[in-house]
């Protein structure tokens, strides 16, 4: 049982196996004090090492130029192999599967190139209601390539009336319906309005049961959610570093390609840093791909960016996706308690739009706030609290259980409750 008290909040954070790692992370201030940080979602906490690694790599390019390429500390030529390596663990892949590159949108449509090849009626692509505008964007222009209608071609899966998330077995209807008609499968892992985690390995199986490629837009579930990419036999995957994954605005993306492809005759656009390794740099005049997901690279790697994601994947690796997702199941339990204790003290309706079932939510939950606008947020940020909004109505609050305690959790029920009795005032 749940208990609505800094006392009891305390209690949960003594025992809590992760409460060392919140110190290795960079709070904003308000007013000379840390800001309550329930945006992780949207943008993750710099790690106190990302200055440092920065630095480095700013002082091997000045002592060796060019030729850091082969003689910095950590030689950019390989740079991207040891992202792999710890970045696999994340998605539940091999490491020969990742590979990490450009951002998220362009690698989606390097997939999709991939992966999207319409033959016949073979045509269409089924994704999630309202997915992140950049998937619709990629969707469409991807079926705009092939001289297909977008409004005809690209199918949105629809709750069912009254309710604001997809049933999994109506999800698998609609694949079978669709059937010799779906061309690829592509679902965001955790939708970013109401939160809601797809069965994955569902959903992959269902699709290859009637011929079609699947993957996934992981933006909001990579370092939020354990995933097994390679056991679910997903095609394709690619996500941001930015959110969970603590990287920096517009950091370094991650992919993955099921070693199945590897060896295939998939299309892809072809670019010298996805040339084998070992003749890469003798300039052959035609592509020779690695047999690995590193294949899909185009150029050579962004040190400076990399850098600031290896930091945050080394924490990663201390902290475990295992011992994480347990502490995010108790931390986002614990924020659905204080909220409904602020429904109580207030008089406000929140209603919870993510699922209460742990296996089809990460750590975020997207509450409606009825009555209120964008300029709510702005009131909790007065009281110290950083939150965002999704119109119309929509207040997405995640608590991360690398940097964040059940104490935040708790102070934000306080201050959440003091925002809505002075507007009600």
């Amino acid at each position: 049982m749940f208990e609505n008290s800094r006392a009891f909040a305390l209690s949960l954070d003594t025992t809590d196996e992760l409460k060392n790692f919140r110190d290795r992370f960079l709070f904003p201030e308000f007013e000379g004090e840390k800001t309550l940080y329930f945006t992780g979602n949207s943008l993750g906490l710099q790690p106190k090492g990302v200055k440092e690694a920065l630095q480095l790599e700013c002082d091997e390019w000045a002592r060796w130029g060019v030729e850091g390429h082969f003689n910095a500390k950590i030689p950019w030529f390989s740079y991207h192999e040891d992202l792999s390596t710890l970045s696999a663990p994340i998605v539940g892949a091999h490491p020969h599967e990742v590979v990490v590159m450009n951002q998220l949108t362009v690698n989606l449509h390097l997939l999709l190139i991939s992966f999207y090849q319409p033959r016949g009626k073979r045509t269409k692509i089924l994704c999630e209601y309202r997915p992140f505008p950049s998937d619709q964007y990629a969707f469409a222009s991807q079926a705009r390539l092939h001289g297909l209608d977008p409004e005809k071609t690209v199918v949105q899966m629809v709750p069912r009336a009254g309710e604001a998330n997809l049933r999994t077995e109506d999800i698998l209807e609609k694949i079978q319906e669709l059937k010799d008609e779906l061309a690829v499968v592509c679902f965001g892992g955790v939708n970013y309005i109401t939160g809601q985690f797809f069965d994955l390995e569902k959903i992959t199986q269902a699709a290859h049961e009637v011929g079609a490629a699947c993957g996934f837009d992981l933006a909001h579930a990579a370092g939020n959610i354990p995933l097994k990419l390679h056991e679910w036999n997903a095609d394709f995957a690619c996500w941001c570093s930015y959110k969970y994954l603590n990287s920096g605005p517009g950091g370094v993306s991650g992919v993955f390609v099921h070693e199945a492809h590897h060896r295939s005759n998939l299309l892809k656009l072809e670019g010298w840093w996805g040339h084998k390794k070992s003749t890469r740099f003798l300039m052959p005049d035609a592509f020779e791909p690695e047999t690995s997901a590193d294949a899909w690279q185009l150029s050579n790697a962004p040190v400076l960016s990399m850098a600031a994601h290896r930091v945050s994947l080394e924490v990663f690796a201390d902290a475990r996706m295992d011992r994480l997702r347990k502490k995010s199941i108790q931390l986002t339990a614990y924020l659905e308690f204080v909220l409904n204790e602020v429904e109580k003290n207030t008089g406000q309706t929140l209603r919870v739009l993510t699922p209460t079932d742990v296996n089809a939510r990460g750590c975020q939950l997207s509450v409606v706030v009825s009555g209120k606008q964008k300029s709510f947020v702005n009131e909790l940020l007065a009281l110290g609290v950083m939150a965002d909004w999704r119109e119309p109505d929509v207040i997405r609050l995640a608590p991360v259980p690398l940097y964040n305690s059940f104490e935040d959790i708790w102070q934000l029920g306080q201050r959440l409750s003091s925002a809505l009795i002075n507007a009600q005032q």
